[in-house]
């Protein structure tokens, strides 16, 4: 692959959680939450995109989202658990992007927000239609998808390098 293919970046919020007095980090999905996963791994199956690699945060919601999604797919991508998505900023997670081998074509990031919708509409230079403003007025809700394409280098990531070409939500 030649840094000038275009690449996907999937961008996947974790699915409606259960509230909690307790540890936030371990909080579990609800049970819309669990129903809404699935859904959204058949809406990711059916677009026909086959991730190279998943990068899931490490907190229980986003590790449940991506079982529960993953067993949509026609093929399971190679998933690592990267602990600095939980809570990251929009600096972190460009930077984690930046780390990605350009082995990789297809990426989805199984993560939380704001750093979910902030980095989509970061990224999005441009969109088909009114995609970015949809997205921005739902405000990203849970399960929601937001896919990006770009050309180059993972390490060339940043503010405005991709097109947004879809977002998906399971109650829009």
């Amino acid at each position: 692959m030649s840094s000038s293919d275009t690449r996907r970046i999937v961008i996947l919020r974790h699915a409606k959680a259960e509230w909690s007095d307790g540890d936030d980090h371990e909080r579990p999905l609800a049970e819309r939450g669990r129903k809404d996963a699935p859904v959204a791994g058949r809406w990711l199956a059916g677009s026909g995109i086959t991730p190279d690699l998943a990068m899931c945060s490490t907190s229980a919601r986003t590790r449940e989202t991506w079982k529960l999604a993953v067993h949509e797919l026609p093929e399971r991508p190679r998933t690592v658990y990267e602990d600095r998505m939980y809570e990251a900023s929009l600096g972190e997670l460009i930077a984690l992007l930046n780390e990605v081998s350009d082995e990789v074509n297809d990426l989805v990031l199984i993560g939380h927000n704001p750093g979910m919708h902030g980095l989509a509409d970061a990224l999005a230079g441009e969109s088909e239609g009114d995609l970015l403003a949809r997205m921005n007025r739902s405000g990203f809700p849970t399960a929601a998808i937001a896919v990006l394409t770009f050309s180059g280098s993972w390490k060339d990531v940043e503010h405005g390098v991709g097109r947004l070409i879809a977002f998906w939500s399971p109650h829009a």
